[in-house]
């Protein structure tokens, strides 16, 4: 028995909550945890307040908050994360003949992990411990695509959460689920322009066990015209698998 049982409660609130697919009812964080009804509105309360859980009054429903993320994200920036996808991205930068980079979520930013710099190619903005706005980014796009919805709006929950570089990039949540849309179908996010000019990026996201994105993959190149962005694509899309699998360990059959 633990001798904690309020962080016990919390730590199983939370663990249930990540292993579903969108917020759901109090009825149902009831039955799952084992929790009275009046203990688990404080319970929830409090973790609302601290921003580990948010609550969807329209829906009656519950899901994950912003802290919950910034948790999470804090182990794939550790060096696990890094010495897994070290090498892999090395070899993307010599499929590909541009720089790679790993970025994780950080609140509304990505933070970017490991730069691998192609020879002959002048550093980007995405030098390790730079923080950017992930809704400008192909590698924030791409975590934030495979997202729940919900916690997509609550990281940004009006206009002010939205911010500007060069005046290109979504501006609103209802432009920011177009663009993510549009990411989920390709399978693959995209940006040009929007964080340096005359640049752009194609990124995938790395998942673990659960499917949760835990980082992006990206390459940058010269937004010119000369590469051949189908097949840098497809590199980013198989590095991003391959990290995948690293992650998320073996699948049982």
């Amino acid at each position: 028995m633990s001798q904690v049982p309020a962080a016990t409660r919390a730590l199983r609130v939370l663990r249930f909550l990540a292993t579903q697919a969108d917020p759901v009812p109090l009825e149902r964080i009831l039955r799952a945890c084992d929790l009275p009804r009046s203990t688990a509105y404080h319970l929830l309360n409090t973790m609302i307040d601290e921003g580990f859980v948010v609550h969807l009054p329209d829906e009656h429903r519950y899901g994950l908050g912003v802290a919950a993320f910034e948790v999470g994200s804090g182990f794939t920036r550790q060096e696990p994360l890094a010495r897994l996808a070290r090498r892999p991205l090395a070899e993307l930068v010599d499929r590909t003949g541009h720089g790679a980079h790993l970025a994780v979520l950080h609140g509304r930013d990505v933070l970017y992990v490991i730069e691998e710099r192609a020879p002959g190619r002048p550093p980007l903005v995405t030098d390790v411990g730079v923080r950017l706005p992930a809704h400008l980014t192909a590698s924030g796009r791409t975590i934030l695509a495979a997202l729940p919805p919900s916690q997509v709006r609550a990281l940004y929950p009006d206009r002010t959460a939205f911010v500007d570089r060069h005046g290109k990039g979504p501006a609103s949540l209802s432009a920011l689920r177009t663009v993510l849309a549009a990411t989920r179908q390709r399978g693959h996010a995209t940006e040009d322009g929007e964080v340096t000019p005359g640049l752009q990026s194609v990124a995938a996201p790395v998942l673990d066990h659960n499917a949760h994105p835990v980082a992006g993959v990206a390459v940058t190149f010269p937004s010119d015209g000369g590469a051949d962005v189908a097949a840098i694509a497809a590199a980013v899309t198989a590095t991003a698998a391959r990290l995948t699998r690293r992650v998320s360990g073996p699948v049982a059959t």
